[in-house]
């Protein structure tokens, strides 16, 4: 989806690719790089340790309504950005011969720690303002360092921060929370709030440790992937595509398969496009959407097995309780 600017925008599509990719001087294999999913795969990549890559990148503008527009001085600008280390490069791109704009990128390894964003911009001079904002490519690319083959979609990306006086502002507000989940992006992420319960985010990365920090440790994931499929669940239904008789059509991405997991327990007994209607139908209309909301609660808590892990922290304690009585 489009952001909406208050001045005239390009109203043709804005597109990019990645070309080729150099590490440390030397070509990455093809099969690291697919433009089908727009990801790149940086794991393995025939070093174990590297500096420095270089994303080559061509992309295509509708070049006569650039010309023909309100505005001047164009500039296409590529930009890598990482959530979880709040990175952010730039790179010019220039128009060549063909028409096209072509240029380059570097990916500091340094910089970055699991996945970043590579996006494309077009700004230009709008009324006598530089720097304004004019067209952007729908669907960024992925470079991920975690991984050898390049899959655009992957599980629910984890970034730890202070909340309290971390780089990310919009988290400021939530700073007594110990975790926030959000859904808006092509990768739903998990942010963990390092100052808000002190020793949290290390009993989370423990591996063994005492009987208590072992069933704190269960609990804590378990509520935190329930909060996160009941997020990402909402998330998924708030916005659906209709057709011509409208009828809404399952989204993509991650999406998709969320709404396969969860609608047979939340409508259980319909058949997916029933169920999709139905409740759709319940969201957009307001009957029956908040009784249905019990079922959305039961249907994240059967994928984040919070019932099984609860019922052994529940034995454990017990346990503990009846050992002490003696």
């Amino acid at each position: 989806m489009k952001a909406a600017f208050p001045y005239p925008t390009l109203f043709g599509d804005v597109s990019f690719e990645v070309t080729a990719v150099t590490v440390d001087g030397s070509p990455l294999p093809y099969t690291h790089v697919s433009k089908a999913e727009q990801t790149v795969a940086l794991h393995q990549t025939g070093r174990d340790k590297w500096d420095v890559a270089v994303l080559h990148i061509r992309a295509a503008l509708p070049e006569q309504e650039l010309a023909d527009g309100p505005w001047t001085d164009a500039v296409c600008l590529a930009v890598l950005t990482e959530k979880a280390t709040n990175a952010r490069t730039s790179g010019r791109l220039t128009r060549v011969q063909d028409g096209s704009w072509q240029g380059r990128i570097e990916l500091v390894r340094n910089n970055h720690l699991n996945r970043a964003s590579l996006s494309l911009t077009v700004a230009a001079t709008l009324d006598n303002l530089p720097g304004r904002v004019i067209g952007t490519a729908e669907r960024d690319w992925f470079v991920d360092l975690k991984v050898t083959t390049p899959v655009r979609q992957r599980e629910i990306e984890i970034v730890e921060i202070d909340f309290r006086e971390g780089d990310l502002e919009w988290l400021r507000p939530f700073k007594e929370a110990p975790w926030i989940v959000e859904t808006t992006g092509e990768i739903p992420t998990v942010y963990l709030n390092t100052s808000a319960v002190e020793g949290l985010v290390e009993v989370l990365h423990g591996k063994g440790g005492s009987a208590e920090e072992k069933l704190l440790r269960e609990m804590t994931s378990s509520q935190i992937a329930q909060d996160a499929w009941t997020a990402m669940f909402h998330t998924a239904i708030s916005d659906l595509d209709l057709d011509e008789d409208g009828t809404p059509q399952m989204p993509g991405g991650w999406r998709e398969p969320v709404l396969q997991m969860m609608l047979p327990d939340v409508l259980p007994g319909r058949q997916l496009t029933d169920a999709l209607f139905d409740i759709n139908e319940r969201r957009t209309k307001g009957f029956g959407w908040s009784e249905l909301q019990t079922s959305v609660q039961y249907a994240a808590g059967r994928r984040s097995q919070m019932t099984k892990k609860l019922a052994v922290a529940t034995r454990s304690v017990n346990s503990v309780a009846r050992g002490g009585s003696q």
